[in-house]
């Protein structure tokens, strides 16, 4: 069988789950080619070191240049934080080896435009970490909605809340510089502009408004002094689709409470269907048309019948979680750069995400609403 050289960049959290994606998907889905486990890279020597050993990595590295440079690598993961994506990935691509980076893909449109022309130029496999898109049911809920079960679609509302800044006494981090962060409008507003997208399409328009509610922080854990957050912790948008439906969106990261709050709802003429993804294996549908007194949401659960569950479980009502939804996005990279059919979403739809976000960003400093497209065109990318 043929084998895909793996190089991951970063051992974080994101890193590691790309590791054990990758280890998962091997195992539990019958794969084009086999990962082979080359190289990781971490500043840290130690980190480097003990996530190579976990995952029985060939090699461990503190300089990301030499996986770039290395001819056994095939496939590059990109797990830093945000604003070393673009350099990292372009690097990669010259090189002539696909690329999965996490989101969002850049700081900016015009970055992330620049990596999805190159990707497309030097004709090398893409792919972004939106994991929750592969979901079972989210991606049944797509299915159900281009099938018209619930009618035309009228709107879309979505959230991302989380509580992980939620403690003004939390240090200020990386998340909370404008360039490698750039607030919770692209860490997890990305999130549900990218579902937003996945189920209902394109966005033509928004208007956005952006907060900053914790203003300072402590510049290092204990620390008595205090820096300015020159972030949002609260993003909301008002969206117009170009199918003509309507939405609103939200992200925060000060959502006491909240988890994993990533949720939506999406209403058509003849019914709706919602899901959170704290109840990640519940998907609600309602179909209008029902006895009298007996209308409302059916609860859907996971199930064999939706796609990919059955390689985790033959019943349904068994729950998948997090790492199952990377190890199903693993296993269509490995697809995707074994030749096999393009990974969605990759470069150029990120852009296009990208572009979003920073519509959004735009007319919360500006006013009025935005056409996300326009940014694409101004970035050099198709409107």
């Amino acid at each position: 069988m043929r084998e895909i050289g793996i190089g991951i960049i970063g051992t974080g959290f994101m890193g590691t789950a790309h590791a054990l994606a990758l280890a998962t998907a091997a195992r539990l889905f019958d794969l084009p080619a086999r990962p082979r486990f080359e190289m990781v890279v971490d500043p840290d020597p130690a980190r480097a070191e003990t996530l190579a050993r976990r995952f029985g990595f060939a090699r461990h590295h503190t300089d990301w240049r030499a996986l770039v440079e290395d001819p056994a690598v095939d496939l590059v993961s990109v797990t830093t934080p945000n604003h070393l994506h673009a350099p990292m990935s372009l690097a990669a691509i010259a090189a002539g080896k696909a690329v999965w980076c996490e989101k969002p893909l850049a700081p900016t449109t015009r970055e992330a435009v620049a990596m999805a022309r190159a990707a497309e130029e030097a004709g090398v496999a893409t792919a972004v970490g939106f994991n929750y898109l592969k979901n079972p049911l989210v991606r049944f809920a797509r299915e159900l909605l281009a099938a018209g079960e619930i009618g035309e679609i009228w709107s879309f509302r979505g959230i991302h809340a989380e509580d992980y800044m939620a403690d003004p006494e939390l240090p200020w981090s990386w998340r909370l510089d404008p360039v490698a962060g750039g607030g919770v409008v692209a860490d997890l507003g990305s999130h549900i502009v990218a579902m937003a997208r996945f189920l209902v399409g394109e966005i033509a328009e928004v208007n956005g408004d952006l907060s900053t509610v914790v203003r300072e922080r402590p510049r290092a854990p204990g620390a008595a002094e205090r820096v300015p957050v020159e972030v949002d912790d609260v993003a909301r948008a008002l969206l117009r689709f170009s199918s003509g439906a309507g939405g609103s969106i939200e992200a925060s990261w000060v959502a006491a409470g909240r988890k994993m709050h990533l949720a939506f709802e999406v209403t058509g003429s003849r019914g709706a269907l919602r899901l959170d993804m704290e109840r990640l294996n519940e998907l609600h549908l309602f179909v209008r048309g029902g006895p009298a007194g007996r209308e409302g949401f059916v609860e859907i659960p996971a199930g064999p019948d939706h796609p990919d569950y059955a390689a985790f479980c033959p019943a349904p009502g068994h729950q998948i979680g997090f790492n199952d939804m990377k190890a199903i996005e693993a296993r269509y990279v490995v697809e995707a750069v074994a030749g096999g059919r393009p990974f969605t979403p990759d470069f150029g739809e990120a852009a296009a995400v990208q572009a979003v976000i920073d519509a959004i960003r735009l007319s919360a400093r500006e006013g009025g609403w935005r056409r996300p497209a326009e940014l694409l065109y101004e970035a050099g990318g198709s409107p």
